[in-house]
């Protein structure tokens, strides 16, 4: 069975945010909600400042902190499946957030909004019916309906209803099918690898072997299965810049 991750090479990463778009395209999420977070980091003061771009999904933990408090019964709503993907079940989430408050990443999103009302449009407009030529609207993706992997679990695609938590699947529907996750596949500089950890000869666990690798606080005990190679690893004195300037704005 493969143990799925992801290196993210960030001397190839421009902050362009495409790999932001791609996920959001692909699983639909709901206004303002992004799973791939994309930071830029500043250290330093002018003139003499460095920059630098991290992208950063959920790091599907191999010690997930929001499995091990998840309540839900008989079967944990959120849950680690056979080949690494941390996935949560659409259909038995309580929507108690612990999972949310567990994890040290801030990758979970609760929603509270019904979809139909909360995808940018009001696709009921008669007005938007011209432009939208009989098109389906994104909360109605029926890839995201059906039931994934020999556990038969809701676990793709976001906001399927409200009070649930869902976040970063590592596009699962993908996967299953052979696939790239959307990021990988839409990054245009190739910064991001998507592979099985545990073949020797994957393209993820070359770039490992070639090179030096740290994950994003491994310290907190997560055993994380997104790895970064190049760049500058953020440090006492790197400021998130993107997240100082939401607060003010």
């Amino acid at each position: 069975m493969a143990r799925f991750g992801m290196v993210i090479d960030l001397d190839r990463c421009t902050g362009c945010r495409a790999c932001m778009v791609a996920c959001k395209v692909e699983n639909n999420t709901p206004e303002g909600v992004f799973w791939m977070d994309l930071v830029r980091y500043e250290e330093g003061a002018y003139p003499v400042t460095k920059n630098w771009f991290m992208a950063r999904p959920c790091n599907h933990c191999d010690n997930p902190p929001c499995v091990a408090v998840c309540p839900s019964k008989p079967k944990k709503t959120r849950y680690r499946r056979a080949n690494g993907l941390v996935a949560t079940d659409a259909d038995s989430c309580i929507g108690c957030r612990y999972c949310e408050k567990a994890c040290p990443y801030g990758v979970n999103y609760f929603h509270t909004e019904d979809p139909k009302k909360n995808m940018y449009l009001d696709w009921d407009d008669k007005d938007l019916a011209k432009s939208t030529n009989g098109a389906s609207p994104a909360y109605k993706n029926p890839v995201f309906d059906t039931k994934i992997g020999k556990e038969k679990r809701k676990i793709a695609g976001s906001n399927h209803r409200p009070k649930v938590v869902d976040k970063c699947t590592f596009c699962v529907h993908r996967v299953e099918k052979g696939e790239q996750p959307a990021c990988a596949e839409g990054c245009p500089t190739s910064a991001i690898t998507f592979g099985n950890l545990d073949e020797l000869t994957s393209d993820i666990s070359k770039i490992l072997q070639s090179k030096k690798s740290y994950r994003f606080l491994e310290k907190a005990g997560t055993k994380p299965k997104v790895y970064y190679v190049g760049g500058r690893q953020p440090g006492p004195n790197s400021i998130e810049v993107e997240k100082i300037q939401k607060k003010k704005a």
